[in-house]
């Protein structure tokens, strides 16, 4: 009946200012108004509702303590200390006053000044449980989880289903590293409130996070007799039978969950990754086809596809489904490795190159990118770009792979000097490595014996 209450004064609000009108509303009218706007996150309507307040009540200590509300939202903190400055001789006995008083110097960084604040507000007896939730806050953000967690249980035991407080109560005992209090909070208060969804996934997260996946399975079943509709639940349910190795149980799981989704491309998807674990590859193929038909942009399901295909020797569906995936999803180095291998597997060196020159650009102190980009190069004949890019790659990696890889090039552009002087360097480097080198790039033999004739010389 309220918020019917409610919208009809935002109703009639929002009539007045279309028509250029002017109603009368008393403050207590304008402040349910002002809240509306508030809440709603409409912060201009929130003023203008504010302005016409004081243009009807100009000595509305209520009113004012909203426009300072707003102003805090804007962060226009300098209007809003003038105002703070205004006011404090008249509202240090007012809750709301004392509540953006605190949030001003939150907001500037000073979190102490605003635990002070919020304790001379818990004097008056209101807002109780809003108010330890800030100073817990405040304490987090001073990096003190200790005294938070006081503040956070103190806000609990004022409203005893605060799901926010709760949550973070358990939060603070992990920074703590204090597991046995943790577990033995929760206890007790499941012991009084058997039916907190809230609690029985905090029981789950916690076992679940010390891999005591069994007793995090109870607490997600309990959470399930009290909702059975809650998605989010089944999904880390099967999750901890993954971990347990369970893939037939954890799919019967993620089919429950089916029933209850709307987007279902990632159970599917998980789905498949559980056949996959059960060497079922035709299934799994099947549920990452069925992930695809619901998002055909799911980039997870294609490369899935394309390492299924491989595994059973289709290279041709696995590079399509690699491009695709990649397509989609540019910026994943291990997409651009994986799409770079299959073309070169399926000897298309020339597509091969934006791969790796991404890989490149995007991991310069990765050595084996260079080396895979210098190798394609000088298979495609490009000999000329591949030493200028060996150039670039020994700025980063004085490593003899490079020097022989240096030499072929130059042997093969008939500058048998350079070829010559690179060996030298290479050899120097790591001799061991010539006789691999040498089948690798047969142009580099003769230059062998010349290198090192020209070592024995100088020696």
């Amino acid at each position: 009946m309220e918020e019917y209450f409610g919208n009809e004064l935002v109703k009639k609000f929002e009539e007045m200012m279309e028509n250029n009108d002017e109603f009368y509303f008393d403050t207590e009218e304008l402040e349910d108004i002002i809240v509306y706007y508030l809440e709603l996150g409409d912060f201009n309507y929130a003023d203008n509702a504010v302005n016409y307040g004081l243009k009807l009540h100009p000595n509305s200590l209520d009113i004012k303590i909203k426009k300072l509300e707003v102003l805090l939202e804007w962060e226009e903190y300098n209007t809003a200390k003038e105002l703070i400055d205004e006011l404090k001789a008249s509202s240090m006995e007012n809750t709301d006053f004392l509540v953006c008083y605190a949030k001003y110097y939150s907001n500037l960084g000073n979190p102490r000044k605003s635990i002070d604040i919020c304790k001379k507000a818990l004097e008056l007896k209101e807002e109780e449980n809003f108010l330890h939730n800030f100073i817990a806050d405040e304490y987090v953000n001073l990096g003190d989880p200790f005294n938070a967690l006081k503040h956070y249980r103190k806000a609990l035991k004022e409203d005893p289903t605060d799901e926010y407080a709760l949550e973070n109560c358990m939060i603070c005992f992990s920074d703590l590293n204090k597991s046995e209090e943790a577990i033995a909070f929760l206890n007790e208060y499941l012991d009084e409130f058997p039916y907190s969804e809230t609690a029985w996934f905090e029981y789950g997260q916690f076992y679940f996070n010390k891999k005591n996946y069994e007793e995090a399975i109870k607490g997600y079943d309990y959470l399930l007799a009290i909702n059975s509709s809650s998605v989010g639940v089944y999904a880390n349910k099967a999750a901890c039978y993954e971990a347990l190795g369970q893939y037939k149980k954890a799919i019967e799981v993620y089919e429950e969950m089916l029933e209850l989704e709307y987007t279902k491309a990632f159970t599917f998807y998980k789905i498949g990754l559980c056949h996959k674990a059960l060497k079922q590859p035709i299934v799994a193929l099947n549920s990452f086809q069925k992930s695809l038909r619901e998002d055909p942009q799911f980039y997870l399901s294609m490369m899935e596809q394309s390492y299924l295909y491989e595994e059973m020797g289709g290279m041709t569906e696995a590079l399509y489904f690699a491009k695709e995936a990649t397509l989609l999803n540019e910026n994943n180095l291990d997409y651009q490795k994986r799409l770079a291998f299959l073309f070169i597997d399926s000897g298309k060196f020339e597509e091969s190159l934006a791969c790796l020159k991404k890989l490149v650009d995007a991991e310069p102190s990765r050595f084996y990118n260079w080396y895979a980009y210098s190798e394609v190069l000088m298979l495609l004949g490009e000999y000329e770009e591949a030493v200028t890019l060996l150039y670039s790659a020994l700025q980063k990696h004085d490593r003899a792979e490079l020097y022989y890889q240096l030499s072929n090039c130059y042997f093969n552009l008939k500058e048998q000097e350079k070829g010559v002087e690179a060996l030298q360097k290479a050899l120097a480097l790591d001799p061991s490595l010539v006789q691999d080198m040498q089948k690798k790039y047969p142009f580099i033999r003769d230059g062998v014996k010349k290198a090192r004739a020209k070592v024995k010389k100088k020696n």
